[in-house]
């Protein structure tokens, strides 16, 4: 995720790791510098976002605080009571991006306090904004819109990968299958959120009674399409959705 998001911002970053090289790997390709600790990092950095393992909050905070000006956690089921304990004094945000901030076309969930000084709010906002749509949401609704949103775009893939398949038994070359499917996705993307995002409408204006479309929503109905989605995000939420 650290990667989708430098990318999307597509500045010179600071970057650390613990010793995997990844920092240097990345810094290669945006620009930037690989920094040999994270204290150096925070003292240099404006901002500090944590792309780090959640249980190392701790850890972490031990190095980078009193240091840091600003932080913003991507820490997933970490509350940002919790970051904001690891980091007193300190203005943090809660944001959870999904991977396609990478061509700045993601959705980032965004929790900013109500007791933020406002120009850093607005700077915070004004950031991520740069990477797609932002939805800004109350702390505990971020951990069910990472079932939503985050896990995603592996969904969208794996829908892309079925439809191939399907049409290459069919004879098609999977160059213009996937050409086909993905770029009708993207458009009827943008003519959802067109539209209100109203679905229904949507599939009703392709669907004509009887038709072609019609047998194959049927099918995928009777597939048990809709139970696998909500069976996916029962698995993703764990005990929550119990």
């Amino acid at each position: 995720m650290a990667r989708a998001l430098a990318r999307g911002w597509g500045e010179p970053v600071l970057c650390s790791d613990a010793g995997s090289g990844r920092a240097a790997r990345l810094v290669a390709e945006v620009g930037g510098e690989a920094v040999a600790s994270n204290a150096e990092l925070a003292q240099r950095a404006e901002l500090v976002v944590l792309c780090h393992k959640p249980p190392q909050l701790e850890a972490v905070a031990e190095q980078v605080g009193g240091h840091a000006r600003a932080v913003a956690s991507i820490l997933a089921t970490t509350p940002v009571t919790a970051v904001q304990a690891a980091y007193p004094d300190v203005p943090v945000v809660r944001a959870l991006p999904n991977t396609p901030v990478e061509v700045r076309r993601g959705v980032v969930c965004l929790m900013v306090p109500p007791d933020i000084d406002p120009q850093i709010g607005r700077d915070f906002r004004e950031r991520f904004a740069r990477l797609g749509r932002v939805v800004e949401m109350d702390d505990p609704e971020i951990d069910l819109a990472m079932a939503v949103m985050s896990n995603t775009p592996a969904y969208v893939a794996l829908l892309v990968e079925a439809q191939v398949d399907a049409a290459v038994k069919h004879g098609m070359p999977a160059a213009h299958a996937a050409e086909l499917f993905v770029e009708t996705l993207a458009g009827t993307a943008e003519l959802l959120a067109a539209r209100g995002y109203d679905t229904l409408a949507v599939r009703r204006e392709v669907t004509s009674p009887g038709g072609s479309t019609a047998r194959g929503v049927a099918t995928l109905e009777a597939a048990g399409l809709r139970t696998a989605f909500a069976d996916a995000l029962a698995a993703v939420l764990g005990d929550r959705a119990r």
